[in-house]
């Protein structure tokens, strides 16, 4: 039985410099681990270390930031320092910490922290950017690399295609992005920024024009380097779009299109800094046509290196798969053979990656994590350990996937499909103080709606949105009515009774509404027809 390698904080050597151990590059677990030495830079197809070292970046998704909540998801459960303690006994070296925009700026409390028992203590009172500071320096002393990530402009927004909208411009992006380096820049382990989550829609490639994802990549990737000159910047693909010049595949996933870099590379003040990231999904996120057709596996080989792995293959940058996943591992569904297959071709490539995700709260991926935000999904994670060790893995026959085909565009891996994205968008609110359950029922007259945060043709997702009070909505009920054929099949942050007909959720000890309303409550519904006849008492 194989054990993960610790990521070990070795000390600070210097003003900027930091240092974990880690697995070495292509070499098997049992020899002695190298070491990550920042600040990192770009040589060819490869990431390397202050030393010169080929690094590898092995990491984690884990969101929140880019929610209501303003911080990482699973703290009305855990301590963040034993969130992070657990990512590095994984052998996970990276972090990348999804944010919004809105986030950045707020002055608003923290939701969905349980301080009860000393837990969390170190966040209270803090701001969303006084947190991330907070889980940041952490990570630092634990050993734990840390990529950031504007995930979107405005709270919950993940599926807005552009790098601008929403009340946000272009300029306040790069304003943001420049707040950030300027941050974090003497802070030795946060090692970049992925500028720009999932460009799609209108978002196109080496046009010049406003929508030129490459153009704005270099403004915000210039400025970026201009107030942290060792910091990497990422740059992920556009997606759902038009074609991008001498593109050769016939569709991409949300931010996985790179094929524009062939003839129109981004270009950097500093080229030693660029990495290139695709986002990768398989068959239970959505049911792209090339799944089911003959010869799957060697399909899925051809389609992974024309659109992204050929940067690498021709030394132009590194390859940062920043985010993949799904619920299956095993070697029978057509999701746990792509999984599997894709792991096999990262441990084959070399590249590095960041896994979506550590949170259970992704609708359509699930997490490294159970629901119960301790237990790991222990199949999941043995394969993730066995890419970091960088051994190859099984994946199945050769035929074609058998995939249940489902009509319609995805409403992408949404927030109500994954986490930041989540399928199940669950957002706790915690109030300031702990708080002992109690039955109390806040002043004034209570309205409840169920908002949709996501849909397919056979099912969807969203939250209960209850105002009024001000107050306490311990052991209030929300009811609902769903249509015959549905059936509720997960619910978050409630007592459920009955998952059908007349439905009744009891909301937790917790909740709350303090000026807005309470959104933290939520499910997903197997069948088509919406909920009616919401009730509170």
């Amino acid at each position: 039985m194989r054990r993960p390698l610790s990521l070990i904080a070795a000390g600070l050597l210097g003003a900027s410099t930091f240092v974990v151990a880690a697995p070495p590059v292509g070499a098997a677990s049992a020899r002695k681990a190298s070491v990550i030495q920042t600040p990192l830079a770009t040589k060819g197809a490869r990431i390397v270390d202050s030393a010169g070292r080929p690094v590898v970046l092995q990491g984690v998704n884990w969101f929140g930031f880019e929610t209501s909540n303003h911080v990482v998801h699973g703290l009305w459960t855990r301590d963040y320092r034993a969130m992070l303690a657990q990512v590095r006994r994984l052998g996970f070296n990276t972090i990348r910490l999804p944010f919004s925009l809105e986030a950045v700026h707020s002055r608003a409390p923290l939701q969905g922290i349980d301080f009860s028992d000393g837990k969390n203590a170190a966040l209270r009172g803090l701001t969303p950017l006084e947190a991330m500071d907070a889980i940041i320096a952490e990570a630092g002393r634990q050993g734990i690399l840390i990529l950031l990530d504007n995930h979107s402009h405005a709270d919950n927004a993940y599926m807005e295609g552009l790098w601008y909208g929403q009340g946000w411009s272009e300029d306040q992006w790069v304003a943001t992005w420049k707040l950030l380096a300027k941050r974090y820049r003497g802070q030795p382990n946060v090692i970049g920024a992925d500028l720009k989550n999932e460009p799609h829609g209108e978002a196109t490639w080496g046009t010049g024009g406003a929508t030129d994802w490459r153009r704005a990549a270099e403004r915000a990737g210039n400025a970026v380097l201009g107030a942290a000159p060792n910091w990497l910047v990422v740059v992920e693909g556009v997606g759902g779009g038009a074609p991008v010049p001498g593109q050769q595949l016939d569709t991409h996933w949300w931010g996985g299109n790179l094929e524009g870099v062939r003839k129109h590379p981004v270009r950097l003040d500093r080229p030693n800094r660029l990495v290139y990231s695709p986002h990768e999904y398989g068959p239970g996120v959505f049911p792209q046509p090339w799944f089911g057709r003959p010869n799957t596996p060697a399909l899925l080989e051809q389609r992974w290196r024309t659109g992204f792995g050929f940067i690498a293959e021709q030394g132009i940058a590194p390859i940062l798969v920043g985010e993949f996943g799904g619920r299956n591992v095993d070697t029978q569904s057509a999701e746990g053979r792509w999984q599997r297959q894709f792991f096999d071709f990262i441990s084959r490539t070399g590249a590095s990656w960041t896994y979506w995700s550590l949170n259970p709260d992704s609708g359509d991926t699930g997490g490294v994590l159970k629901d119960d935000w301790t237990t790991v999904q222990v199949a999941k994670t043995a394969l993730l350990q066995r890419m970091i060790q960088r051994q190859r893995i099984a994946f199945g026959s050769r035929g074609a996937f058998t995939v249940p085909r489902r009509a319609g565009r995805p409403v992408r891996r949404a927030p109500a499909a994954r986490g930041t994205k989540p399928s199940r968008p669950a957002q706790p609110v915690q109030p300031a103080q702990p708080a002992k359950p109690a039955p109390a029922q806040p002043a004034g007259p209570l309205l409840a709606t169920v908002v949709v945060e996501s849909s397919w043709e056979a099912g969807w997702c969203g939250h209960v949105e209850v105002s009024g009070g001000p107050g306490s909505l311990a052991g209030v009920q929300a009811r609902l009515t769903l249509p015959a054929g549905t059936r509720i099949a997960q619910t978050w942050n409630a007592e459920r009774s009955g998952d059908s007909g007349r439905v009744t959720l009891t909301l937790p000890a917790w909740a709350r509404v303090d000026g807005s309303a309470y959104t933290a409550t939520g499910f997903c519904v197997d069948g088509s027809g919406r909920a009616t006849d919401v009730t509170i008492d």
